[in-house]
């Protein structure tokens, strides 16, 4: 991983630190090789031959191709950024049921472990829910947040695995990424 660490850190250098391959080429001619020259287009041709610069230079098709290798690592690291957990710094110790859920929050996110909710509750109208929910699924599609700060409750919805009105006796099994029903 470190040699791949630093081949990122050789092509941002050579390919992000110019705006063109021209400026590029410029960045290898020297104020002495433009005034023997006298002819900025005939010293980039020889820096792109190989008869000025210091190093090996890059063709065209090289220098365009590690930028874009470059702008795509860089993307990639930033779309891969670690995201904040929905339950870092709160303090759920006097809350089992929370404090268990932010303990597999991370290993939930990441893929290394699946989990079911099985919630048992009644609604706002006072009618009896149950329903299995896809911890990974909601934490993709829902901001946890409210949850972990006690502020909004934690209810089964007709979109998860399952979910059952006891009073209306509705109904509805949906299967997730994780889950097939």
């Amino acid at each position: 991983q470190m040699a791949e660490q630093g081949d990122l850190a050789d092509i941002a250098d050579d390919a992000l630190k110019y705006e063109t391959y021209e400026q590029y080429l410029d960045s290898q001619i020297s104020p002495m090789d433009l005034y023997y020259l006298d002819d900025q287009d005939l010293a980039r041709q020889l820096v792109e031959l190989g008869y000025r610069g210091s190093g090996e230079t890059l063709k065209r098709e090289e220098f365009e191709a590690r930028k874009k290798a470059a702008e795509e690592a860089k993307a990639s690291k930033l779309r891969n950024a670690p995201k904040k957990l929905a339950s870092a710094e709160k303090d759920l110790s006097h809350f089992p049921f929370l404090h268990n859920l932010a303990e597999r929050e991370d290993l939930v996110r990441n893929g290394k472990l699946t989990s079911i909710i099985f919630l048992r509750d009644k609604n706002s109208k006072g009618q009896e829910v149950s329903g299995y929910i896809d911890y990974a699924h909601r934490l993709k599609t829902e901001n946890f947040e409210p949850y972990f700060e006690r502020k909004k409750h934690l209810m089964p919805k007709p979109s998860d695995l399952s979910y059952y009105n006891w009073e209306t006796q509705h109904s509805t099994s949906n299967s997730t990424p994780n889950f097939q029903v």
